[in-house]
């Protein structure tokens, strides 16, 4: 049962979460998106005492590698590589969108057997742009993550054959100017614990990322909500 620590500061909800196996033993959140830098750490500390466990103990740490925020990226990846390099633990990198996809999930365990059904999850970017990817029910990648500006018919060949389910701070952008009946609209936040389930896969199948050279998914060169 690997116990996991879970560094989420992609978007404008930062999260720290401790897993055991499927279990969430602590998490806690901040959505000061200016702060991430100095919610991190402090955040981490608190919650090894809260829960009597010595980082030391851990059996790997996980992040959101992105997309998102530019800023927010590196302060999780730094702050992630930075614990791994010091215990030399191991360091598993989860794509932001397939997080965000799974807290549909999540929030519906019955889309699992959906099979005509995409999941669209978004992440707001400058003006009418998101970054956005597409999966089925299963967390299957359909479509690779990317940069999109939203025009009315962007989705009309895919929402002719699926049911689509958009998610994310990006997809109120998109409930604007699309009407579809096969448009679903799901305000749910994704959090660190369903970064936790994802990392748990990636721990169970090996998947660790390159401690050296790994990056953050930027998917565009820059990005910074903060500067729109």
């Amino acid at each position: 049962m690997p116990l996991l620590l879970n560094i989420d500061t992609a978007t404008e909800h930062a999260g720290i979460c401790l897993s055991n196996d499927q279990e969430i033993l602590a998490l806690t959140e901040s959505a000061e998106q200016k702060n991430h830098a100095a919610f991190v750490q402090p955040a981490i500390e608190a919650m090894m005492r809260q829960t009597g466990i010595a980082l030391k103990d851990i059996d790997a740490v996980a992040a959101t590698a992105g997309p998102g925020s530019y800023t927010g990226l590196r302060v999780g990846l730094s702050s992630a590589k930075g614990i791994c390099f010091a215990l030399q633990k191991p360091l598993i990198l989860i794509n932001t969108l397939e997080v965000m996809a799974q807290a549909l999930i999540s929030d519906d365990p019955e889309l699992a057997a959906a099979s005509t059904t995409l999941l669209c999850p978004m992440i707001d970017a400058r003006r009418m742009e998101v970054f956005t990817a597409l999966y089925n029910t299963q967390l299957q990648e359909q479509e690779g993550p990317h940069a999109l500006v939203l025009e009315p018919g962007s989705f009309d060949t895919l929402l002719e054959k699926h049911r689509v389910i958009f998610s994310g701070s990006g997809h109120q952008k998109l409930q604007k100017i699309l009407s579809h009946p096969h448009a679903i609209f799901a305000g749910v936040q994704h959090t660190a614990g369903h970064l936790a389930t994802r990392a748990l896969i990636a721990y169970n199948s090996n998947r660790f990322a390159d401690l050296a050279y790994s990056e953050p998914i930027y998917t565009k060169e820059f990005f910074d909500p903060a500067r729109r």
